[in-house]
């Protein structure tokens, strides 16, 4: 009797022995599940956190992503006739469809509002006025907002500095031996027999086809040595007509 007792108990033991070791190895493994799924959660999240974070970083033009840009902007957005609001009186510019990037890239700074506030900051009698630039820090700013970027000459489509004509400068911040243009400025020809020494060395891109007499008044105020106007002519608004 002694010995079923002893043999009952031994087993009872084993078994209570047995279960503890399932319930362990049981804890262990969810143990273990639960870092995995933590794991796997923790990832997740910062994963999308980066996303979001380039989600909310502001869209910059570069000099590598420019031409790409507006390769596809020019394609969506036709529009080519602008009017020019300035502290002498308007004029309206026909942009040519013939050099696409430069008027894609008129058109975009124009609905960003870049012109806005902007000088017409050089005046050279019978010759042209140049526009798209200030001496004050809120351009600077404009245009650290949209990107620091240059575009390449269109010069071979035959298109003429004629009186009239609106051309872009090459940039003179940096060495600039192709004659990269300065996508904020532009100049617009005022020589009663045009600027033809300028052919083939910079983008012609559109031309005034009213208000004419709103550029003459512009190239005949007074400018220092510098050729910066001694009053400033302000750009109050650019707008797009059609």
């Amino acid at each position: 009797m002694q010995y079923y007792t002893v043999r009952a108990f031994t087993i009872i033991l084993l078994f209570i022995l047995s279960s503890c070791g399932d319930s362990a190895k049981k804890t262990k493994s969810s143990s273990a599940e639960k870092v995995k799924d933590t794991t796997v959660i923790d990832s997740a999240k910062i994963k999308e956190t980066q996303q979001k974070k380039e989600e909310e970083k502001p869209f910059v033009l570069t000099e590598d992503n420019a031409i790409p840009f507006f390769f596809e902007y020019q394609k969506e957005h036709t529009e080519h006739i602008v009017k020019i609001n300035t502290s002498m009186g308007s004029f309206v510019v026909d942009l040519y469809n013939q050099t696409p990037y430069h008027r894609a890239n008129f058109i975009y700074l124009t609905k960003k509002k870049y012109f806005n506030n902007t000088y017409f900051h050089r005046v050279v009698k019978n010759f042209i006025i140049q526009g798209g630039n200030t001496d004050m820090t809120s351009t600077a700013k404009k245009r650290d907002s949209i990107g620091f970027y240059l575009l390449p000459p269109d010069t071979k489509k035959g298109l003429k500095h004629n009186r009239g004509v609106m051309s872009m400068p090459s940039s003179d911040d940096v060495a600039n031996p192709h004659k990269l243009a300065s996508p904020f400025e532009f100049f617009i020809v005022t020589a009663k027999n045009g600027a033809h020494h300028l052919d083939g060395k910079y983008t012609a891109f559109g031309r005034v086809i009213s208000g004419m007499d709103v550029v003459d008044k512009i190239n005949n105020v007074p400018a220092g040595k510098d050729e910066w106007p001694l009053k400033n002519v302000l750009i109050k608004s650019v707008e797009i007509l059609e």
